[in-house]
């Protein structure tokens, strides 16, 4: 099951080939923008960029240095000549860690984009196969009134929309890079030079640094994902909710040898729902961390590196992954509308006090009046488990203002559900453009307004 949900992808980010390979990146960027400017020799720079790094070498040398960035440098150095001698040319570590760091973030933004966009489509697709499927609406846990289950998905992809928006922000707060010296000041630099390495790597300079990027940026992205990671948990335990024995209006997906209990062979458990809500609360385990890494003494200390050697790449993975398997449960989600059916009447008829209460307060009594005699008949209903039509047609003080011919209308489903095609008009959610195309997730027709 977990093997089904693998992400390589958010894995190649965080590979160690593929930081290290960054590192060089912004290595070559920096030599580039040295001789553009006239510091190094240009006839170098297609030599540095045959430049190559020797994993296992590297590893040898960290060894001794106990510091991975001369243990990177060496090992690249001896894949060079005499030109090696222009790598890292008044740089700091961080300013090749950091904006690296960058761009490996905005890969896995990218990433978690088309994540969401697909669970977007999927989630539109279901909300507006379900328009109409009506069920009980909850509030507090106990039945309110009637709304559909296309409804309620319906907010999920509105809520989805604005996740994507907050993770666009989050990239571009992310979308920098530092190439500042030292303390920030540019001492053996240039901010021409930062701007001309930073646009080879597709990043904005930020406008002023430390010795680092300033660790506000890095907060808001990773709070960003616990933010999303959080929407997937409400998402998860409604389902979770929803398929307990006593309601059972919707199952996540269960296989036909799947087994949900090495004890109890009936036992269909929401263990996927289960499995995003348990891993939601790591990622928000790993937004407090990241809060707590903005505060570091003067230009710059140590103590945020070896938290954000867990939490950025960690927040990542976990989020990719709670996003593929909640697109997988919507997408195989079994839905119940028998039983949603079922469920509206359990309460005989209590969901319709609050139109009968307008309809006596139309007929002019006081409000305070209307809900009193509506209440009393409700509570009869609700503990003697009765009719509660029945029980207002048989209350004198009631027909004396609604006389039965009045009272049967108010009890009508559909009164409640009679906005829902606007409602669905107004977030865009319409058929035609929502349409699968075979073998993808993605509608037909998409623009930014809508998404």
């Amino acid at each position: 099951m977990i093997e089904r949900y693998s992400r390589p992808q958010m894995k190649r980010v965080w590979s160690d080939e593929n930081k290290f390979a960054k590192w060089l990146e912004v290595e070559i960027a920096v030599c580039e923008a040295w001789a553009e400017l006239d510091v190094i020799p240009r006839e170098v720079v297609p030599k540095i960029k045959l430049a190559r790094l020797n994993l296992k070498r590297m590893a040898e040398i960290l060894k001794e240095t106990h510091h991975d960035m001369t243990a990177f440098l060496g090992a690249v150095a001896e894949s060079l000549g005499d030109e090696s001698r222009f790598i890292h040319l008044g740089l700091t570590s961080s300013d090749v860690m950091d904006t690296a760091l960058s761009l490996q973030l905005i890969e896995a933004s990218e990433i978690l984009n088309q994540d969401i966009k697909e669970l977007i489509s999927v989630l539109a697709q279901k909300a507006i196969k379900h328009k109409y499927t009506a069920m009980i609406g909850r509030t507090h846990g106990v039945h309110a009134e009637p709304l559909t289950f296309g409804l309620k998905l319906a907010l999920w992809v509105e809520e989805m929309k604005r996740n994507r928006q907050r993770l666009f922000e989050a990239k571009k707060t992310i979308a920098v890079g530092k190439i500042s010296g030292a303390v920030g000041t540019y001492a053996t630099l240039s901010p021409r030079l930062e701007e001309r390495a930073c646009a080879r790597l597709g990043l904005v300079p930020a406008p002023v640094s430390s010795q680092i990027l300033q660790r506000d940026r890095h907060a808001q992205f990773i709070t960003t994902l616990a933010i999303i990671a959080g929407s997937l948990e409400k998402f998860a335990t409604e389902i979770r909710g929803l398929q307990r024995t006593e309601t059972r209006e919707v199952e996540e997906p269960f296989g036909k040898s799947q087994t949900g209990s090495s004890a109890m062979p009936h036992k269909r458990n929401p263990e996927l729902c289960e499995r995003i809500c348990g891993l939601a609360r790591l990622i928000r385990g790993y937004a407090l961390t990241s809060m707590e890494n903005i505060a570091l003494w003067h230009e710059r200390d140590i103590s945020h590196s070896s938290t954000e050697r867990i939490i950025l790449p960690g927040s990542c993975l976990a989020l990719d992954y709670c996003l593929a398997l909640f697109t997988s449960v919507v997408r195989e989600l079994q839905i119940y509308p028998r039983r949603m059916k079922r469920n509206i009447e359990l309460t005989k008829g209590l969901i319709f006090s609050q139109r009968v209460m307008l309809a006596l307060i139309d007929k002019g009594l006081s409000r305070q009046k209307a809900y009193e005699l509506v209440q009393r008949n409700a509570m009869k209903a609700w503990k003697g488990d009765k009719n509660f039509l029945n029980l207002l047609k048989a209350d004198p003080e009631v027909t004396a203002n609604l006389p039965a011919e009045e009272l049967e209308p108010l009890f009508d489903y559909q009164y409640y559900l009679r906005y829902i095609d606007e409602i669905f008009r107004r977030l865009g959610l319409t058929e035609a453009q929502w349409k699968e195309r075979p073998g993808t997730a993605e509608p037909t027709e998409l623009s930014p307004e809508t998404i």
